[in-house]
């Protein structure tokens, strides 16, 4: 009797203890007769005792196919287990309804003799869940990293030299994971060798000194191209004050580099620019100046006098510095043009025959142009002098021998694209692309081409004023230019044309008025803050009859007409002047006396745009003769 209450507490405890087990257990035989389970299993599989111990592994299965989400998985172990009784199995069942369970099939042995199958099942749901979210904030942790185009790492700083990388580390890198060891010592190696002692220095500061570690440098990645790449880490520290491990991030900076670059470049240009505009105008008084008092000087002098062959090479020698200042003020965009709306393909065409004979017959001129007429608007005769200008500097590229490619298309140039082309915006543009087989420019050459005096060439054989004349133009009239250019790989130049505006012509006088050798009666207010030119002025005019009121500023000249309290017959200043500015004045002028003649003397070409009042407004472009300025004003009163 205590043997058998000693077996029935011990098939007491087994029962107990199934039913303790946090796993689900179902027993069978090798006839497929269920012969114990647990409470769990019950719980689990939502089946009573009684329906189990009725239908048995048919109601098991049957609820297995409908519930998993692959119902293969139901039937897999029974056809193991009809070929090998003894084959254990570990599988994951996945419901239908989210739930996971984790399955283990076993051999149930007596000695040496299988006489059963014991299956148990975990509830991993909630542990699988986590790791699969996990692992899904991974994913997305990878993707930001490839949309923002910043990598992480960390270092390890026991001494391992260990390193570890993102996939996007990997990316801005160049390197596939597989072939990167994963050491600090491997990463150095693709640091830019002039930055390395940097990259080190700021490290080693960063962990024993607590400085930040934020810095930007070069790398040079397996297909040797560089890139650079902005680094910011922050140090873990145990309790002591340990340095551990360095955790960063990286980021491709190359294309924002690229765009400060040519930022910066745009900016120089425009400084530039400005300082070419303010030299030209100064010049310009001057030129003015000395070509007039060379010309009164040369009529008051007979034709045998000796020094009549003096006053015509100061004559002359003005000439040529006021050609420099014109292509000055081309390269400052203040010049002169006479813009209109024409094709470029013609202009293109037209002087590509020209070129042909300049460039000689070692180098072989090819146009492509675009199928369609390309009009643009601008002055088609600065477009040619572009033209020329470029084609000599190929030439010159092309010592040996070459090829010069002309080629028009119309393009459409996205925001991607015009950022890498500051400043120029997106939308639609004429483009014309001159190309040579030439020995092309280094980076620094080609940052300098436009700037104007700049210059490869030998001395004597170039101003430097050619480029930055193309520059200029293409500048004035809302276009841009670009060079890409290699050592021994040519250079190509990209002009940047905008879609013309059509605009309404102006209408022209009904007649042309001829100029007359009679002398005058008129009143001129002549205003110019410059006395050279003033003073000129006066001498050229105080001859022809005319009663001359001279004023050194705009108030001045105010004061005057104040005084006087009759009216004038013309305004002659300066366009622009300290104070009130000549187009101001003359503003003022014309509003107590409309259809007053106004002539504005200037420098540039854009400090009278705003000038509004048809025909009895012109400009007198500086330098100018006695002759030209008398010519102008006898024209401007005739017309009043």
């Amino acid at each position: 009797m205590a043997d058998r209450l000693t077996l029935e507490e011990t098939i007491a405890l087994l029962e107990a203890t199934l039913d303790a087990t946090h796993d689900a257990i179902l027993v069978i035989d090798l006839n497929r007769r269920i012969i114990r389970f647990n409470r769990q299993y019950l719980d689990m599989f939502g089946f009573s005792a009684e329906e189990l111990e009725r239908r048995g592994i048919e109601l098991v299965i049957s609820r297995l196919l409908e519930d998993l989400e692959n119902p293969d998985d139901a039937l897999a172990p029974w056809r193991e287990l009809e070929s090998d009784p003894a084959v254990e199995r570990l599988d994951i069942l996945r419901f239908k309804d989210g739930r996971i369970f984790e399955r283990h099939l076993a051999a149930h042995q007596i000695g040496n003799q299988i006489v059963g199958r014991v299956a148990s099942f975990r509830d991993i749901g909630v542990s699988v869940r986590a790791v699969e979210a996990l692992e899904q904030h991974r994913r997305f942790l990878e993707q930001a990293q490839e949309v923002a185009h910043i990598g992480s790492w960390v270092a390890e700083l026991d001494g391992s030299d260990r390193l570890g990388w993102s996939a996007e580390t990997h990316r801005i890198f160049g390197v596939s994971p597989g072939a990167f060891d994963g050491t600090s010592d491997a990463f150095y190696r693709f640091v830019h060798n002039d930055d390395r002692t940097a990259v080190r220095s700021a490290s080693r500061a960063a962990i024993g000194d607590g400085q930040p570690y934020d810095i930007e440098h070069r790398i040079v990645r397996r297909d040797r191209s560089v890139r650079w790449v902005h680094e910011c880490a922050h140090i873990v520290r145990d309790s002591h004050g340990k340095a551990l491990r360095m955790v960063g991030t990286v980021q491709d900076i190359t294309e924002r580099r690229q765009l400060e670059d040519q930022l910066r470049q745009s900016q120089k240009m425009e400084a530039i620019g400005r300082l070419a505009g303010g030299i030209a105008h100064d010049l310009n008084n001057a030129l003015t100046a000395i070509a007039g008092y060379a010309e009164l000087a040369r009529g008051e002098l007979p034709p045998e006098h000796k020094a009549r062959a003096d006053v015509d090479e100061i004559r002359r020698a003005a000439e040529r510095a006021g050609s420099v200042t014109r292509q000055l003020l081309a390269f400052s965009r203040k010049q002169l043009l006479e813009p209109r709306i024409f094709d470029l393909n013609e202009t293109v065409a037209s002087i590509a025959r020209l070129l042909s004979r300049l460039l000689g017959p070692s180098i072989r001129m090819q146009t492509r142009l675009a199928g369609a007429a390309l009009e643009v608007l601008g002055d088609p005769g600065q477009i040619e002098q572009a033209l020329i200008n470029l084609a000599v500097n190929a030439r010159d590229a092309m010592p040996d021998g070459g090829v010069l490619t002309l080629s028009t298309r119309r393009e459409v140039i996205d925001e991607e694209h015009a950022r890498g082309f500051v400043p120029m915006q997106a939308g639609e543009y004429v483009v014309l692309r001159v190309a040579d087989t030439g020995h092309g420019m280094t980076a620094d050459t080609m940052s300098r081409i436009f700037e104007p005096f700049f210059t490869t060439k030998e001395s004597g054989k170039g101003t430097g004023l050619g480029l930055s004349m193309v520059y200029g133009t293409l500048k004035q009239i809302g276009g841009f230019i670009f060079v890409e250019s290699e050592r021994d790989r040519g250079t190509t130049f990209h002009l940047f044309f905008p879609l013309p505006k059509r605009v309404e012509p102006q209408p022209r006088p009904d007649a042309e008025v001829h100029t007359t050798d009679r002398r005058g009666h008129e009143t001129l207010l002549i205003v110019e803050d410059e006395p050279a030119v003033r003073n000129l002025v006066a001498s050229a005019l105080r001859h022809e009859g005319f009663e001359l009121l001279l004023a050194a500023s705009a108030e001045e000249a105010l004061a005057i007409v104040g005084e006087r309290g009759t009216p004038i017959d013309l305004l002659l200043t300066d366009a622009l002047m300290p104070g009130k500015s000549g187009v101001e004045l003359a503003a003022m002028l014309m509003a107590q006396s409309p259809g007053l003649p106004v002539i504005l003397m200037s420098g540039y070409a854009d400090e009278t745009l705003t000038m509004t009042g048809g025909d009895s407004v012109e400009r007198l472009q500086k330098p100018f003769t006695p002759g030209e300025l008398r010519q102008r004003i006898r024209q401007m009163l005739d017309r009043a």
